[in-house]
Protein backbone atom coordinates (compact mmCIF):
# COMPACT_ATOMS: atom_id res chain seq x y z
CA UNK A 1 0.00 0.00 0.00
CA UNK A 2 0.98 3.24 -0.66
CA UNK A 3 2.68 5.08 2.32
CA UNK A 4 0.41 8.43 0.78
CA UNK A 5 -2.67 6.21 1.83
CA UNK A 6 -1.53 5.50 5.70
CA UNK A 7 -3.43 7.16 8.39
CA UNK A 8 -1.01 8.90 10.54
CA UNK A 9 -1.04 9.66 14.21
CA UNK A 10 1.06 11.70 16.62
CA UNK A 11 0.99 8.59 19.07
CA UNK A 12 -1.98 10.48 21.76
CA UNK A 13 -5.29 9.11 20.27
CA UNK A 14 -5.97 7.41 23.03
CA UNK A 15 -4.38 9.32 26.38
CA UNK A 16 -7.62 9.57 28.28
CA UNK A 17 -5.59 7.04 30.74
CA UNK A 18 -3.25 10.10 31.58
CA UNK A 19 -4.29 10.03 35.18
CA UNK A 20 -4.47 6.82 37.38
CA UNK A 21 -7.08 4.43 37.18
CA UNK A 22 -9.90 4.10 39.23
CA UNK A 23 -9.36 0.50 40.95
CA UNK A 24 -11.51 -2.20 40.14
CA UNK A 25 -14.74 -2.64 42.05
CA UNK A 26 -13.98 1.17 43.41
CA UNK A 27 -16.28 4.33 43.32
CA UNK A 28 -14.48 7.62 41.87
CA UNK A 29 -14.82 9.80 44.78
CA UNK A 30 -14.73 13.56 44.55
CA UNK A 31 -15.12 16.21 46.77
CA UNK A 32 -18.32 18.87 46.02
CA UNK A 33 -15.28 21.52 44.78
CA UNK A 34 -13.50 19.16 42.44
CA UNK A 35 -16.42 17.97 41.32
CA UNK A 36 -17.61 21.89 39.99
CA UNK A 37 -14.23 22.51 38.95
CA UNK A 38 -14.13 19.29 36.67
CA UNK A 39 -17.67 20.35 35.40
CA UNK A 40 -16.66 24.35 34.94
CA UNK A 41 -13.46 23.13 32.77
CA UNK A 42 -15.79 20.65 30.56
CA UNK A 43 -18.48 23.71 29.78
CA UNK A 44 -16.02 25.73 28.91
CA UNK A 45 -14.41 23.16 27.04
CA UNK A 46 -17.15 22.88 25.11
CA UNK A 47 -19.19 26.36 25.24
CA UNK A 48 -16.15 28.87 24.66
CA UNK A 49 -12.91 27.18 23.45
CA UNK A 50 -14.22 24.33 21.23
CA UNK A 51 -16.46 27.21 19.15
CA UNK A 52 -13.50 29.28 19.10
CA UNK A 53 -11.01 26.69 17.66
CA UNK A 54 -13.92 25.19 15.20
CA UNK A 55 -14.43 29.18 13.96
CA UNK A 56 -10.64 29.26 13.18
CA UNK A 57 -10.72 25.83 11.33
CA UNK A 58 -13.01 27.05 9.42
CA UNK A 59 -11.75 30.11 8.19
CA UNK A 60 -8.41 28.13 7.84
CA UNK A 61 -9.87 25.36 5.39
CA UNK A 62 -11.78 28.16 3.58
CA UNK A 63 -8.46 29.63 2.43
CA UNK A 64 -7.47 27.48 0.06
CA UNK A 65 -4.79 24.62 0.58
CA UNK A 66 -4.91 22.59 3.91
CA UNK A 67 -1.40 20.59 3.54
CA UNK A 68 0.67 23.81 4.45
CA UNK A 69 -1.75 25.76 6.27
CA UNK A 70 -0.34 26.07 9.77
CA UNK A 71 -3.84 27.78 11.25
CA UNK A 72 -5.75 24.45 9.79
CA UNK A 73 -3.10 21.97 11.11
CA UNK A 74 -2.76 23.29 14.36
CA UNK A 75 -6.33 23.76 14.94
CA UNK A 76 -7.21 20.71 14.26
CA UNK A 77 -4.69 19.26 16.36
CA UNK A 78 -6.11 21.39 19.04
CA UNK A 79 -9.74 20.48 18.26
CA UNK A 80 -8.55 16.67 19.31
CA UNK A 81 -6.94 17.42 22.25
CA UNK A 82 -9.92 19.42 23.17
CA UNK A 83 -12.52 16.51 22.21
CA UNK A 84 -10.41 13.77 24.14
CA UNK A 85 -10.48 16.07 26.54
CA UNK A 86 -14.20 16.49 26.61
CA UNK A 87 -14.57 12.80 26.65
CA UNK A 88 -12.25 12.35 29.50
CA UNK A 89 -14.05 14.73 31.56
CA UNK A 90 -17.34 13.40 30.68
CA UNK A 91 -16.58 9.68 31.72
CA UNK A 92 -15.05 10.86 34.64
CA UNK A 93 -17.62 13.02 35.79
CA UNK A 94 -20.49 10.40 35.09
CA UNK A 95 -18.97 7.99 37.13
CA UNK A 96 -18.12 10.48 39.94
CA UNK A 97 -19.04 10.11 43.53
CA UNK A 98 -19.40 13.38 45.55
CA UNK A 99 -18.41 12.86 48.88
CA UNK A 100 -18.54 15.74 51.15
CA UNK A 101 -15.67 15.84 53.70
CA UNK A 102 -17.67 18.64 55.69
CA UNK A 103 -20.30 15.57 56.73
CA UNK A 104 -17.03 14.57 59.26
CA UNK A 105 -16.21 17.96 60.73
CA UNK A 106 -15.35 17.53 64.35
CA UNK A 107 -14.45 14.06 63.89
CA UNK A 108 -11.08 12.75 64.63
CA UNK A 109 -11.37 9.53 62.18
CA UNK A 110 -9.85 9.64 58.56
CA UNK A 111 -12.06 9.49 56.09
CA UNK A 112 -12.22 10.62 52.68
CA UNK A 113 -11.22 14.75 52.29
CA UNK A 114 -9.26 14.79 55.76
CA UNK A 115 -6.27 17.00 55.63
CA UNK A 116 -4.12 14.97 58.22
CA UNK A 117 -1.04 15.77 60.09
CA UNK A 118 0.98 13.04 61.08
CA UNK A 119 4.52 12.46 62.10
CA UNK A 120 7.44 9.59 60.59
CA UNK A 121 9.87 7.83 62.15
CA UNK A 122 12.60 10.83 62.70
CA UNK A 123 9.76 13.52 63.94
CA UNK A 124 9.61 15.20 60.99
CA UNK A 125 5.67 16.33 60.19
CA UNK A 126 3.81 16.52 57.12
CA UNK A 127 0.06 17.10 55.95
CA UNK A 128 -1.75 15.68 53.52
CA UNK A 129 -5.18 16.91 52.44
CA UNK A 130 -6.91 13.18 51.06
CA UNK A 131 -8.72 14.46 47.54
CA UNK A 132 -9.99 12.18 44.59
CA UNK A 133 -8.19 10.94 41.86
CA UNK A 134 -8.71 13.90 39.54
CA UNK A 135 -8.39 16.71 41.98
CA UNK A 136 -5.67 15.55 43.78
CA UNK A 137 -2.79 18.30 43.56
CA UNK A 138 0.89 17.01 45.41
CA UNK A 139 2.21 20.67 45.09
CA UNK A 140 -0.69 21.81 47.30
CA UNK A 141 -0.07 19.20 49.87
CA UNK A 142 -2.98 16.80 48.27
CA UNK A 143 -3.28 12.92 47.86
CA UNK A 144 -4.91 10.82 45.98
CA UNK A 145 -7.11 8.89 48.01
CA UNK A 146 -5.57 5.40 46.23
CA UNK A 147 -2.34 6.68 47.12
CA UNK A 148 -0.05 4.62 49.78
CA UNK A 149 -0.16 7.43 52.36
CA UNK A 150 -3.96 7.62 51.62
CA UNK A 151 -4.62 4.14 52.18
CA UNK A 152 -2.42 3.70 55.57
CA UNK A 153 -4.43 6.72 56.84
CA UNK A 154 -7.79 6.16 56.24
CA UNK A 155 -10.46 4.81 59.18
CA UNK A 156 -7.58 5.52 61.69
CA UNK A 157 -7.82 7.83 64.65
CA UNK A 158 -5.94 10.43 66.05
CA UNK A 159 -2.97 8.88 68.41
CA UNK A 160 -2.78 6.03 65.89
CA UNK A 161 0.65 4.41 64.20
CA UNK A 162 0.10 2.72 61.45
CA UNK A 163 2.72 1.33 58.70
CA UNK A 164 3.25 2.51 55.31
CA UNK A 165 4.85 0.59 53.14
CA UNK A 166 7.44 2.41 50.47
CA UNK A 167 9.40 0.98 47.98
CA UNK A 168 12.53 2.40 50.61
CA UNK A 169 10.57 0.16 53.04
CA UNK A 170 8.07 -0.10 56.18
CA UNK A 171 7.78 3.20 57.81
CA UNK A 172 6.10 3.95 60.99
CA UNK A 173 3.48 7.39 60.98
CA UNK A 174 2.08 8.38 63.54
CA UNK A 175 -1.12 10.47 63.27
CA UNK A 176 -1.65 14.13 65.40
CA UNK A 177 -4.45 15.64 63.97
CA UNK A 178 -7.65 15.31 61.56
CA UNK A 179 -9.36 18.24 60.02
CA UNK A 180 -12.16 18.69 58.21
CA UNK A 181 -14.01 21.59 56.60
CA UNK A 182 -16.96 23.06 58.36
CA UNK A 183 -20.06 22.87 56.63
CA UNK A 184 -21.19 25.74 54.33
CA UNK A 185 -23.55 28.39 54.64
CA UNK A 186 -25.19 27.16 51.14
CA UNK A 187 -25.72 23.73 52.32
Amino acid sequence: MNKAFTKETDGDEDEDGALPEIPAGTKNYITPQGYARLRAELLQLIDEERPKVVEVVHWAASNGDRSENGDYIYGKKRLREIDRRIRFLTKRLEIAEVADPALHHGSDQVFFGATVTYADETGEERTVTIKGIDEADHAHGEVSWISPIARALLKCRVGDVVKLVTPAGVHEVEILDVKYPAASAQA
